[in-house]
């Protein structure tokens, strides 16, 4: 018996030398200091007016294509014209549904694909929000398209519309999302245009005007206008990924600049349960909305499977280098470590949302009086696809879900499969990381999961190589300043974002561009 123990003892201790040789030797990427020192682009007062100015003007989204207002939309249009006069004396431009917006600066080479840099005009709404500064006019509706703003119930430090230069910083509705990446874009392309320099391949600018609400009336009707003229795209680079300090992600001792090379699908369920309705004084043993709660716990405590699919496992192979040991291990061993992995991966909400199809309980209905039973309870459950995932497996375990009761299912809002996985061994993903290292030698560049969408995924059956990441690197309160109170830009972050997308422009076909180390 002593003998039978002796060699499991040996035996485990020689499985725990393997493991820790394993995860010695993991070909995690190393973050190599370079020499090299950081492009810092000299600080030019006019870029900054031309792009405040644009913040100015209120292009907000509305859900509700009815009231949309198309004022602003024509104004930021003709500010645009007004403001980049060589863009419009040199090049092809032209709208594409009353507003959308597509800029081409033609390449020598037609044998080439072209590029496309995507962004948007629209903004959302800058909440019940802060009118500082006499500003109250900014919030009045144009064509009733938004309701006015009654009351002060957040603070700005800044008016939303007010594009204030302060502090190092551009202040306002739409200076991180999304046209500091619109008006970067312009400002690349001005450059070119200026100092007279044609690509090889085409270079177009797409801008949708209603991102924010789904993209349909702009993103949609260019990629369909793109598909008709018959184009197909070498690269298709849109928002998503950020570079995030270092310490903005938990256990990373790096700078990390993330390349959203896929992005989650939506669906979004109206659950309509059924059972009997009344007066409050009689009631049924379990209600319609009792069925409800059963059947939405199940959908939170039974979720769809945690996984760590190839982009998540790329990611870890990136960062892994720059975590504890711990993590390290864990990686390393997936094999063995992986449920212990996820199980701390879906302990957080953000990391959660790398390795699940995602649940979200956001809308519900019932009775509209207290003393009255509806006879019928509905609720609304959104889920975003990981892209190992169907919509029709989601429908399936819905389907779980509801069993033994009397429901309806139906579809809300737009739904979308998970994108396609874009590759990180080819030029249009090279091209970007060589770009990024100028700017910031010393981080680490990964691919990565975005998680909201963009308007790229218009662009499925337009290209093979698609990417999401707009090159500012911010901490985690300037990255909640998105869709939120006091919105700003530092002038560093958007100077730094026209030289990356100007590289990334002039020299697509350099032949040592891509060139990262």
């Amino acid at each position: 018996m002593k003998k039978i123990l002796l060699i499991l003892f040996v035996l485990l201790i020689l499985f725990i030398i393997g493991l820790l040789i394993r995860t010695l030797t993991y070909p995690f990427t190393r973050v190599k200091k370079s020499a090299a020192t950081p492009v810092q682009p000299a600080v030019n007062d006019s870029l900054v007016a031309r792009f405040a100015g644009g913040i100015k003007i209120a292009t907000i989204s509305i859900g509700d294509s009815t009231l949309f207002n198309h004022v602003p939309f024509e104004e930021l249009n003709s500010y645009i014209r007004h403001n980049f006069p060589l863009i419009y004396r040199s090049l092809e431009t032209y709208t594409v549904n009353g507003h959308a917006l597509v800029i081409r600066l033609k390449g020598s080479d037609n044998s080439l694909l072209p590029l496309v840099f995507l962004s948007h005009m629209d903004v959302v709404p800058p909440g019940s929000a802060a009118i500082k500064n006499n500003d109250s006019t900014l919030f009045q509706p144009r064509d009733q398209a938004i309701p006015p703003v009654s009351e002060i119930a957040e603070e700005w430090d800044y008016a939303p519309f007010s594009g204030a230069v302060a502090n190092g910083r551009i202040y306002g509705r739409g200076s991180l999302d999304m046209k500091g990446m619109l008006f970067s874009l312009l400002e690349a392309t001005e450059q070119l245009v200026r100092e007279q320099v044609q690509p090889k391949r085409d270079i177009y600018l797409a801008f949708g005007f209603d991102e924010e609400v789904g993209g349909v009336r702009g993103a949609a009707k260019i990629a369909d206008y793109f598909k008709e003229k018959g184009l197909k795209f070498e690269a298709v680079y849109d928002e998503g990924g950020l570079i995030l300090e270092k310490g903005s992600v938990k256990g990373i001792s790096s700078d990390v600049a993330l390349i959203g090379c896929a992005e989650k699908g939506f669906l979004s369920l109206k659950i309509k349960v059924k059972g009997l309705g009344g007066h409050s004084s009689m009631p049924p043993t379990t209600s319609a909305i009792g069925k409800a709660a059963v059947i939405m716990q199940r959908l939170e405590n039974h979720q769809m499977k945690a996984q760590i699919g190839p982009i998540i496992q790329n990611f870890f192979q990136q960062v892994g280098g720059s975590m504890p040991f711990a993590s390290r291990f864990a990686i390393a061993n997936r094999w063995i470590m992986e449920p212990l992995l996820l199980a701390q991966l879906t302990k957080n909400h953000s990391t959660n949302a790398l390795v699940r199809t995602t649940t979200a309980l956001t809308m519900m209905k019932g009775s509209d009086a207290p003393n009255v039973l509806s006879p019928e309870v509905e609720f609304v459950v959104n889920f975003r696809l990981l892209p190992e995932n169907t919509i029709q497996e989601v429908r399936d375990h819905v389907e779980q879900a509801t069993s033994g009761f009397d429901v309806e299912i139906e579809q809300v809002d737009n739904a979308r499969e998970a994108s396609k996985v874009s590759p990180t061994d080819v030029k249009a993903y090279k091209m970007m990381e060589a770009s990024i290292r100028r700017l910031y030698p010393d981080l680490i560049v990964t691919p990565y999961l975005t998680v909201g969408g963009t308007d790229a995924i218009k662009y499925q059956n337009l290209s093979d190589h698609i990417y999401r990441f707009m090159p500012i690197k911010i901490n985690h309160a300037e990255q909640q300043s998105m869709h939120s109170t006091n919105e700003y830009i530092s002038i560093e972050n958007y100077l730094k974002m026209i030289d990356y997308f100007y590289y990334i422009m002039r020299h697509y076909d350099d032949e040592t561009s891509a060139k990262t180390d």
